[in-house]
């Protein structure tokens, strides 16, 4: 009886320690993903606070530009045909010098979601230049926005990449085993395979495998329990052997338990030891990983063409060709900025796209890397073989 209540108070604690043990593991992951999170909606509160409300002025830029606008439409005439191409460029050379906040309410560019949609470009160092600070104060808080968002971001990006990186290390290590096995199966006829097999049982059956000693042999063989007398040595050799058999009788996870029960603190202690280990190990898998370069090329096409064919759908101006080239852009975090978004409040619903693209071209470009600095070495060495003089 006492057994079975020890098994089953047991069973509810196990249930409960495997998902503290679950919680803490994920809890690192969780934790930079949420702050970055978080992160980006008091950036976009702040802008849309600052940027939205803030006061159209009239400059005398503004004045000028309608000034030569009217000189020009005053000047044309229906009969002026000849005069149309100088027309044209004195239009094309006055609309460049407009600025866009000229025609647009701030209000309508710095909502939440544009706010959100301009933090995001901004630790994500795309940078579209579409949607930028006006304001001096603004300008200021971009900065320093920046200064802090950019790190955390390449910290997400460094602890989800470890998660990838062990996803596609154990994909093509399976992978190999399947073409290793399919292979093999080709290349190596049942009777033959089956003949090897037998031979390798058969020289395994002959290793002869010795018994762990006891413990009255152990004793005996120590120096120490040797030199005493023998009434005190078999005292001490019957002393061990009880000791031992209580040990067989007691489990070992019941102690365990009964630990972590009488002090909670031993737990914790371990638990948060373990936290601060997985926030050392943050990027050691992503240095391990070890895949072909072409495989990664794939990923990123497949990746990037999901997308394209999805764009689309909202963004009605863009086809399969230019939404991939977008996405492109965007993943390398170059921001050309000559492609803009019509709704960029259904894009906020692709950020998690986008992380996860960057991850993969992060990757790709560490491999890349990678293989150029072995490309190096190796012409470094050839060179230096080539200028070694040699020896008669």
């Amino acid at each position: 009886k006492s057994k079975l209540r020890m098994a089953s108070t047991s069973q509810p604690l196990r249930g409960k320690r495997a998902c503290k043990q679950i919680f803490w593991a994920v809890f690192p992951h969780a934790c930079f993903i949420l702050s970055l999170v978080i992160y980006a909606f008091l950036g976009a509160l702040m802008f849309s606070h600052i940027e939205g409300n803030r006061k159209v002025n009239v400059s005398g830029e503004y004045r000028k530009f309608l000034q030569n606008l009217w000189y020009i439409s005053r000047n044309l005439s229906d009969n002026m045909t000849e005069n149309e191409e100088i027309f044209k460029e004195e239009i094309h050379a006055l609309l460049n010098t407009a600025e866009r906040d000229w025609f647009v309410n701030p209000k309508d560019i710095w909502t939440f979601f544009g706010s959100l949609f301009f933090c995001c470009t901004v630790f994500t160092t795309v940078g579209y230049g579409n949607t930028y600070p006006v304001t001096r104060i603004g300008k200021y808080l971009c900065m320093l926005y920046a200064l802090f968002g950019i790190p955390l971001m390449f910290l997400v990006l460094t602890d989800m990449g470890d998660i990838l990186a062990t996803v596609l290390s154990k994909s093509y290590s399976e992978f190999r085993k399947l073409q290793s096995k399919i292979l093999a199966s080709k290349f190596c006829p049942g009777s033959t395979c089956k003949k090897e097999d037998e031979l390798k049982s058969r020289a395994l059956s002959k290793v002869v495998i010795n018994e762990p000693l006891t413990i009255m042999e152990v004793l005996k063989s120590q120096a120490g329990v040797k030199r005493k007398p023998v009434k005190y040595r078999n005292a001490e050799i019957f002393e061990m052997l009880v000791a031992r058999a209580n040990e067989q009788r007691k489990p070992a996870r019941n102690k365990s338990i009964e630990r972590w029960s009488s002090c909670p603190e031993l737990a914790r202690g371990k638990t948060m030891s373990r936290v601060i280990e997985n926030f050392d190990k943050i990027g050691k898998q992503l240095e391990k990983l070890d895949v072909p370069i072409a495989l990664m090329v794939l990923v990123i096409f497949v990746y990037i063409s999901c997308a394209a064919a999805i764009l689309p759908n909202w963004e009605t101006r863009l086809d399969f060709q230019e939404a991939f080239y977008f996405c492109f852009i965007t993943l390398t975090t170059i921001g050309f900025g000559d492609t803009q978004l019509e709704h960029p409040k259904f894009f906020l619903f692709f950020s998690l796209y986008i992380i996860i693209g960057m991850e993969i071209v992060f990757i790709a470009f560490k491999l890349g890397q990678d293989r150029l600095i072995c490309l190096y070495k190796k012409v470094i060495s050839f060179c230096g073989e080539k200028k070694m003089p040699s020896k008669k």
